[in-house]
Protein backbone atom coordinates (compact mmCIF):
# COMPACT_ATOMS: atom_id res chain seq x y z
CA UNK A 1 0.00 0.00 0.00
CA UNK A 2 1.45 3.33 -1.04
CA UNK A 3 0.97 5.91 1.74
CA UNK A 4 1.73 8.78 -0.63
CA UNK A 5 -1.07 7.88 -3.00
CA UNK A 6 -3.53 7.13 -0.19
CA UNK A 7 -2.83 10.45 1.56
CA UNK A 8 -3.40 12.42 -1.66
CA UNK A 9 -6.85 10.99 -2.22
CA UNK A 10 -8.52 12.08 0.99
CA UNK A 11 -11.20 14.69 1.43
CA UNK A 12 -11.64 16.47 4.74
CA UNK A 13 -13.30 14.45 7.49
CA UNK A 14 -14.72 16.32 10.50
CA UNK A 15 -12.79 15.53 13.68
CA UNK A 16 -14.11 14.77 17.14
CA UNK A 17 -14.15 17.57 19.69
CA UNK A 18 -11.55 15.78 21.79
CA UNK A 19 -8.89 16.44 19.13
CA UNK A 20 -9.78 20.13 19.02
CA UNK A 21 -9.60 20.28 22.81
CA UNK A 22 -6.14 18.66 22.83
CA UNK A 23 -4.94 21.22 20.26
CA UNK A 24 -6.44 24.10 22.29
CA UNK A 25 -4.78 22.78 25.45
CA UNK A 26 -1.37 22.47 23.80
CA UNK A 27 -1.76 25.92 22.24
CA UNK A 28 -2.52 27.45 25.65
CA UNK A 29 0.48 25.68 27.22
CA UNK A 30 2.64 26.81 24.27
CA UNK A 31 3.96 23.29 23.90
CA UNK A 32 6.77 22.86 21.39
CA UNK A 33 7.58 19.54 19.77
CA UNK A 34 7.00 17.29 16.78
CA UNK A 35 3.81 16.68 14.87
CA UNK A 36 3.56 13.70 12.54
CA UNK A 37 0.92 13.81 9.83
CA UNK A 38 -0.08 12.39 6.45
CA UNK A 39 1.12 14.61 3.61
CA UNK A 40 1.24 14.54 -0.17
CA UNK A 41 4.98 14.83 -0.67
CA UNK A 42 6.22 11.80 1.27
CA UNK A 43 3.19 10.02 2.70
CA UNK A 44 4.14 10.77 6.30
CA UNK A 45 5.75 14.07 7.25
CA UNK A 46 6.83 15.74 10.45
CA UNK A 47 6.88 19.34 11.57
CA UNK A 48 8.48 20.94 14.61
CA UNK A 49 7.23 23.95 16.50
CA UNK A 50 4.25 25.10 18.53
CA UNK A 51 0.68 25.64 17.42
CA UNK A 52 0.11 29.35 16.76
CA UNK A 53 -3.57 29.08 15.86
CA UNK A 54 -6.33 26.83 14.55
CA UNK A 55 -8.69 27.97 11.79
CA UNK A 56 -11.59 26.48 9.84
CA UNK A 57 -11.41 27.10 6.08
CA UNK A 58 -14.59 26.73 4.04
CA UNK A 59 -14.62 23.73 1.71
CA UNK A 60 -11.10 22.76 2.87
CA UNK A 61 -11.31 21.80 6.55
CA UNK A 62 -9.82 22.65 9.92
CA UNK A 63 -6.13 23.61 9.93
CA UNK A 64 -3.46 24.40 12.48
CA UNK A 65 -0.65 26.78 11.72
CA UNK A 66 2.63 26.43 13.57
CA UNK A 67 4.89 29.25 14.69
CA UNK A 68 7.20 28.17 11.86
CA UNK A 69 4.48 28.85 9.28
CA UNK A 70 3.71 25.18 8.56
CA UNK A 71 0.02 24.56 7.91
CA UNK A 72 -1.46 21.12 8.70
CA UNK A 73 -4.99 19.82 8.22
CA UNK A 74 -6.23 18.54 11.60
CA UNK A 75 -7.83 15.36 10.28
CA UNK A 76 -4.44 14.25 8.86
CA UNK A 77 -2.51 14.55 12.16
CA UNK A 78 -1.13 11.21 13.36
CA UNK A 79 0.45 12.49 16.58
CA UNK A 80 0.56 15.92 18.15
CA UNK A 81 3.48 16.23 20.59
CA UNK A 82 3.31 12.49 21.28
CA UNK A 83 -0.47 12.36 21.72
CA UNK A 84 -2.64 10.47 19.20
CA UNK A 85 -4.26 12.68 16.58
CA UNK A 86 -7.34 12.30 14.41
CA UNK A 87 -5.50 10.15 11.83
CA UNK A 88 -3.78 7.86 14.36
CA UNK A 89 -6.20 4.96 13.76
CA UNK A 90 -5.61 5.19 10.02
CA UNK A 91 -1.84 5.10 10.59
CA UNK A 92 -2.19 2.19 13.02
CA UNK A 93 -4.18 0.22 10.45
CA UNK A 94 -1.14 0.25 8.13
CA UNK A 95 0.93 -1.36 10.87
CA UNK A 96 -1.68 -4.07 11.36
CA UNK A 97 -2.26 -4.65 7.63
CA UNK A 98 0.41 -7.35 7.45
CA UNK A 99 -1.33 -9.45 10.07
CA UNK A 100 -3.39 -10.93 7.26
CA UNK A 101 -0.58 -11.14 4.70
CA UNK A 102 1.54 -14.08 3.68
CA UNK A 103 4.87 -13.09 5.16
CA UNK A 104 6.03 -11.09 2.17
CA UNK A 105 5.30 -13.88 -0.32
CA UNK A 106 2.87 -13.64 -3.18
CA UNK A 107 0.12 -16.26 -3.33
CA UNK A 108 1.69 -17.72 -6.49
CA UNK A 109 5.04 -18.30 -4.76
CA UNK A 110 3.62 -20.48 -2.01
Amino acid sequence: MNLKIESENTSYLPVAWEYREVIDEEMNKRTTGKIFYFCRSEGICEAKGSVAFMKEEKQKGLFITLDTGAKIRVDRIITLFGKPGAAYDEYDSYANACLDCMGGYEKDAL
